[in-house]
């Protein structure tokens, strides 16, 4: 099958931090309808990488495309193509949740703001919570919350940082199936980084191994630990974090 040119292109992206090379020479790209996830260790790069993305933080070198649009040129029009959700990112806890929304929508210049607002509510199951305030929705609805955040602009970049961690798994299941049917409907490309492996090999079509600022494996989640000489993601993973670790005992 063929892709579409790809949402996302990252090319030779590298980031030093004094003498510390967090990210070193990554290049990949994620295409409209495809969920990436990008793997690897504490420390791997993975946070960084997502920062450059954001426009967070400025590169050392190395080039970020998005939707055609040169992040380093043109960083408010390509920042307007993206959004991004986290559990460690949480939303104004003094708003409730349909401010939250009506906040960010002015933010996005959301045109029609009450029906987006209102679908966003419907589909991340949060009217019953509209004026609660943010500060105190259990860790599953604050999640729900900063997803129907990320969606407000219609993203064609949606970028997820442990999207599922801390909520129950019937509620981490619903919100997989309802990015993934996002996803497949052409609406966007994700790039999804997390540390349970279960989540990756259910949803992602590709994987990046980070380990020490470059990518060391690159494939199929469903493929990629046979070819390897193991039996689970999860096997994989822990391989390449301790051959991370021995390279910088090594170093």
């Amino acid at each position: 099958m063929t892709l579409p040119p790809p949402v996302l292109s990252v090319e030779n992206l590298a980031k030093s931090f004094g003498g510390l090379r967090a990210v070193d020479g990554v290049s990949f790209s994620v295409s409209t309808g495809e969920i990436v996830g990008l793997l690897g260790p504490n420390g791997a790069g993975k946070t960084t990488t997502i920062n450059m993305i954001l426009g967070v933080l400025e590169p050392t070198s190395g080039r970020i495309v998005i939707e055609g649009v040169d992040l380093r040129l043109d960083r408010s029009g390509a920042l307007a193509l993206t959004n991004f959700a986290a559990v460690y990112a949480p939303l104004p806890g003094n708003l409730t949740v349909e401010q939250n929304l009506r906040v960010f929508a002015r933010l996005y210049d959301i045109e029609a703001v009450e029906a987006r607002i209102e679908d966003l509510l419907e589909t991340y199951d949060l009217k019953k919570y509209r004026r609660t305030k943010a500060g105190v929705l259990s860790s599953g609805e604050q999640t729900r919350l900063t997803l129907a955040k990320a969606m407000l602009n219609r993203p064609r970049l949606l970028l997820l940082d442990e999207p599922t961690a801390s909520i129950d798994p019937s509620a981490a299941r619903d919100i997989r199936a309802g990015i993934a049917g996002h996803v497949e409907g052409g609406q966007c490309g994700v790039l999804w980084t997390s540390h349970n492996m279960f989540e990756v090999e259910a949803v992602c079509d590709r994987v990046l191994f980070l380990s020490r600022g470059r990518i060391v494996l690159e494939g199929d989640p469903k493929q990629l630990p046979g070819a390897h000489g193991v039996e689970t993601l999860d096997d994989l993973f822990v391989s390449v974090a301790h051959e991370g670790l021995a390279a910088g005992s090594a170093s």
